[in-house]
């Protein structure tokens, strides 16, 4: 038979959705799942991106332009005015999704066989986007006891070679919840000004920031214009994961007539989804304050649920909805489809993300776990007790 290609081969299953056909067969056996796996808020949706779709009055749902709506990137420059963070519509491209954005920009910005330096553990999808565009991705490793702050910056440096493309953060980061100070964003600046590299930054969880800290974007720095990429996102912003429309936004020229290219070739991003974008730009304040204040609660009872069980060792996020968790265990993949399979207290079960698959390095991740604090109290009190429950009988 014909042969797939080298990297359909090579592009990794996600370590939060692999899991899905056992979470499925648990619930027809009538099981109740506590999904810690996955980012998908319970939090609401706001009511003016959804009355936005609801009553609009569009009679032919048309093509908008490829770079999005001007409508919609005039008021996302107005949103970024008020973070600090000066850019023009004509600076903006909107995508579909944060994903897209990646895509198009790792395919704009670098050729099979350049590197990107990204800060490990990091987000899954990121090794798959550099598979599927070639790059290699070289590891900036964190580590757990240093709650997973930015390597030294001489560490830092030693990892860039001549292929050197790019260096990309997710601020405040997922899987980790860390956030980066202002200081850590300068010393990534000064290395990109001097070895000539792009600064990438998914800021997706940009109003998700606890503990009275600052966000800090790189598009806040002076004189990096030509370096300084942000990709964005609605889906955890307003909880509208399913709209699937995401940004690039940049000050570099060539970079977006690039990226660009691409986003013609895809012809154009969802136009009801752009309305409800649009419309959630309208969001009050108010909403936020709520929803920092509820994830707070959340991450403050998980924490200290986590703590009491003997031998588990989590990080402490500053931002964004997720921690990762050390357990007493030698294979998270293992432990993880052991929960779902063979494992309940009262008929309830957690589905979790083995953190393997959040790290480049193989050995690295192999007994930790990334827990989405997106239930509510009571529920996150349950998962973990059944967590807790599961540690005392498990075998690995």
């Amino acid at each position: 038979m014909p042969t797939i290609s080298k990297k359909g081969r090579l592009m990794p299953e996600s370590p939060i959705r692999k899991l899905v056909p056992y979470a499925e067969q648990a619930k027809k056996e009538g099981k109740h799942i506590y999904h810690l796996n996955i980012g998908q808020p319970d939090i609401k949706t706001p009511e003016v991106a959804l009355e936005a779709v609801k009553n609009n009055t569009v009679e032919i749902l048309s093509y908008s332009r490829s770079e999005g709506s001007e409508t919609y990137r005039t008021k996302l420059a107005a949103y970024y005015k008020k973070h600090d963070i000066i850019v023009k519509p004509e600076d903006i491209v909107v995508t579909t999704g944060a994903s897209e954005a990646l895509l198009f920009l790792f395919s704009s910005i670098m050729d099979p066989g350049d590197e990107v330096i990204i800060s490990e553990p990091f987000y899954a999808n990121y090794i798959a986007f550099s598979t599927a565009t070639g790059v290699n991705v070289v590891p900036a490793i964190c580590h757990i006891d240093d709650n997973f702050a930015l390597p030294s910056i001489e560490t830092f440096e030693k990892l860039i070679t001549p292929k050197t493309k790019s260096i990309l953060i997710c601020n405040p980061g997922n899987p980790t919840g860390y956030l980066y100070s202002k200081e850590e964003i300068q010393q990534l600046a000064n290395l990109a000004k001097e070895h000539d590299l792009f600064l990438i930054a998914d800021e997706v969880y940009r109003e998700f920031v606890y503990d009275g800290e600052t966000h800090y974007s790189i598009l806040q720095l002076e004189g990096l214009d030509e370096h300084t990429i942000v990709i964005d996102s609605v889906s955890k912003r307003y909880s509208m994961c399913g709209a699937r429309v995401g940004c690039l936004v940049s000050r570099n020229k060539t970079v977006l007539q690039t990226v660009l290219k691409y986003a013609q070739a895809r012809l154009s991003p969802p136009t009801f989804a752009q309305i409800a974008s649009e419309a959630a730009l309208d969001t009050p304040q108010s909403y936020f304050d709520d929803v920092i204040a509820e994830y707070v609660d959340r991450r403050d009872t998980l924490i200290k649920e986590l703590q009491n069980i003997e031998g588990v060792k989590v990080g402490s996020p500053k931002g964004a909805f997720y921690c990762i968790v050390e357990l007493p265990i030698k294979n998270s993949d293992d432990f993880a489809q052991w929960l779902l399979e063979h494992f309940d207290v009262n008929g309830e079960t957690v589905m979790i993300a083995p953190a393997g698959g959040f790290y480049s390095t193989p050995s690295l991740g192999l007994n930790q776990v990334r827990i989405a604090y997106v239930l509510n109290k009571e529920s996150l009190i349950k998962a973990v007790n059944i967590i807790k429950e599961a540690l005392k009988v498990y075998k690995d």
